[in-house]
């Protein structure tokens, strides 16, 4: 049985163009697509009556929602097998529990009622960085957005949390027949600040080359899988942050890992995917990786 690609969805404009987004992607990979729309306060809400239908007004709202959202997706792509429900539940913790059967979570930049002025949305954010499942975060100019722009990109760092990024990217950049862009950003040390000579191994040519080694190594494996893909290897010199934000300019998607630690409750999301997720000029995906 394929696991269905849930995007959660509140009725605002950023939930609308993430439902837009899963669309397209629930088409490109032949999965079923399931709207989840949940709210505490619909629960609570419950004692106020609807004057139109005598039933309460959080459930009547609710309903509404998904089903015009379940509309909306069948009028962008009729040939997506779409199914909805509501969850009387706070939003993170439904979409945490979907995530256990789901083969990516897709999330807008900001919900219902959150400030226009916010970066990134709690429930964004909190999903992301909590989630067993990649998680996409539906953001950027529209031409990224729309995925016109042939090009997903991938951050590879130095942990394990590479390998099932350099996996999802892969497989994103062949259901899209589209090249694959893995990014390795290297610092250059500050010669004036050196008391020693550099060895060879730490001049900029050698920091390049070890970049450019690690990317074949963490490659290696994942693009026996995927042989009809292009890989294009770009070892940058920057901080990694700043790196993968240029590469987002001219991509539809980039992706990056995330550790995910046994036993650790708390938010997981490193400080580049963080900034990626505020900032990117693309859809971020971050896929987690347990060690």
């Amino acid at each position: 049985m394929e696991l269905p690609l849930v995007v959660g969805v509140d009725g605002s404009d950023s939930s609308l163009l993430a439902v837009d987004w899963a669309v397209d992607e629930s088409a490109r990979h032949g999965l079923p697509l399931r709207l989840v729309h949940a709210s505490r306060w619909e629960r609570y809400e419950r004692a106020l009556p609807s004057f139109i239908t005598g039933r309460p007004a959080g459930d009547v709202m609710a309903e509404y929602i998904v089903a015009s959202c379940a509309e909306r997706a069948k009028l962008r792509d009729s040939g997506v097998k779409v199914s909805g429900e509501v969850l009387p539940d706070d939003a993170v913790s439904a979409l945490l529990r979907t995530a256990a059967d789901a083969f990516a979570l897709v999330v807008g930049e900001r919900g219902r009622g959150e400030l226009s002025g916010l970066l990134l949305g709690s429930v964004s954010l909190a999903v992301t960085a909590r989630a067993g499942c990649p998680v996409v975060v539906v953001r950027g100019a529209e031409p990224n957005v729309r995925g016109s722009l042939g090009r997903v990109v991938v951050g590879v760092g130095d942990g394990p949390e590479g390998t099932g990024a350099v996996r999802f990217a892969l497989r994103e950049a062949e259901t899209r027949g589209c090249a694959l862009t893995a990014v390795r950003a290297w610092r250059s040390p500050a010669h004036e600040h050196m008391d020693r000579p550099l060895t060879a191994d730490h001049t900029d040519q050698g920091l390049q080359e070890r970049a450019s080694a690690h990317l074949d190594e963490t490659l290696r494996e994942a693009v026996r899988e995927h042989p009809g893909v292009e890989i294009r290897r770009r070892p940058v010199e920057g901080p990694a942050h700043r790196v993968l934000l240029d590469a987002s300019v001219d991509a539809d998607l980039i992706v990056v890992g995330a550790m995910r630690r046994q036993g650790h409750f708390g938010l997981q999301l490193g400080r580049v995917a963080h900034t990626l997720l505020h900032h990117s000029a693309c859809p971020v995906a971050v896929v987690p990786q347990r060690v």
